[in-house]
């Protein structure tokens, strides 16, 4: 039982992790204007240049991580592009009642992906990815 978890939980998780960042980078593209909107409501300067950035770090990120490739590459791409935005877009302390409590959940939310990533970036992608396919290539060409 123990080795199946070991095989199967990691691209699972792979795979949930990752669903959050390619559908938001996808629907950043799709709906330029009402995000670009939503970030200069925010008082976001350079939209247009921060707005590209956010798209190709989700999308980017997120296929490295879905597919295992270079995983810890991606992990890492995505944590950078969190944690600011956990800060500026999921800022509870400046609201009050409901909102407050709606921002605090996303907030938490999203520490709570940073530890999957973490977790990601710490042991990498697990065996069934390409990282380690790419792994037994060479140590079998090296036999």
């Amino acid at each position: 039982m123990s080795k199946i978890l070991e095989t199967l939980v990691p691209p699972l998780g792979r795979l949930l992790l990752s669903a959050i960042f390619l559908m938001s980078g996808i629907h950043k593209l799709t709906a330029w204007s009402q995000t670009a909107r939503q970030m200069e409501s925010e008082g976001m300067a350079a939209v247009p240049l921060f707005l590209v950035g956010a798209i190709l770090c989700e999308v980017l990120g997120g296929l490295l991580l879905l597919l295992g490739c270079w995983a810890r590459l991606g992990a890492l791409i995505l944590i950078v592009f969190l944690i600011p935005t956990t800060l500026i877009f999921h800022d509870f302390w400046t609201y009050a009642g409901e909102e407050q409590q709606t921002q605090m959940i996303n907030f938490l939310k999203n520490l709570a992906i940073l530890g999957g990533l973490l977790m990601v970036f710490a042991y990498g992608a697990g065996g069934i990815s390409l990282d380690a396919r790419s792994r037994r290539k060479r140590a079998k060409e090296s036999s």
